[in-house]
């Protein structure tokens, strides 16, 4: 009888530290990433305002590591233009485009004003994929929806897309890349290295609340 309580309680003790770090919810993981990049701007909005790098940076630091920017940029590119691009064009585009991320996502985030911010929880579609929504409401009450949508990755979740206000940045990057293919001739090297410019002119088509 000892014997297998003894038994039993050495089992407990070794799941236990595996129970107790877990891999956190999508839900979690999109309400801490968001509590942590308004404490952030909070703590350092008016340096940010003078000094955008520092801010893109930070955003870098917080957000990156549960942004799927491999997954992100496979997408934008799609099966049309990848399988002709070498692995360090993909790489190069990955790289220029979570930076640019970081200034799209960012410059929004600089507009920030206090505003009401809650998190909804998440709406799992399968084991692998889930939405998480956002309400963000501004001081004239105006509600603006925003919903991200969520993808585990090794047993973490990370961002795939967002939908702002109804607006899907990954789709809009997605035309906004085939678009700068064709105005460029199929250059991916152009196309890669202009990324910040195109990501500019997407950005004046989503001018709502952060």
């Amino acid at each position: 009888m000892m014997t297998a309580l003894r038994r039993s309680l050495l089992i407990l003790l070794a799941v236990f530290p595996l129970l107790a770090t877990a891999a956190p919810t999508a839900h979690e993981v999109v309400q801490d990433t968001t509590s942590r990049l308004l404490a952030d701007l909070k703590s350092n909005k008016e340096q940010y305002r003078t000094d955008p790098a520092a801010f893109y940076d930070a955003l870098e630091e917080i957000l990156g590591p549960v942004v799927d920017d491999e997954g992100i940029a496979r997408s934008i590119m799609t099966v049309k233009y990848i399988g002709d691009a070498s692995a360090e064009q993909i790489s190069r585009f990955q790289k220029n485009f979570k930076r640019s991320l970081m200034q799209f996502y960012g410059n929004a985030l600089l507009e920030y004003d206090n505003q009401d911010i809650r998190v909804l929880p998440a709406r799992q579609q399968n084991p692998k994929r889930a939405s998480v929504d956002m309400e963000i409401k501004d001081g004239n009450g105006t509600l603006y929806p925003l919903s991200y949508t969520m993808v585990n990755k090794d047993g973490h979740w990370m961002m795939r897309n967002v939908i702002i206000n109804g607006i899907n940045v990954g789709k809009l990057f997605r035309d906004q890349f085939a678009q700068s293919m064709q105005n460029n001739g199929d250059d991916l090297d152009r196309v890669i290295d202009t990324w910040a410019d195109t990501v500019a002119r997407a950005k004046q088509q989503t001018q709502v609340a952060p």
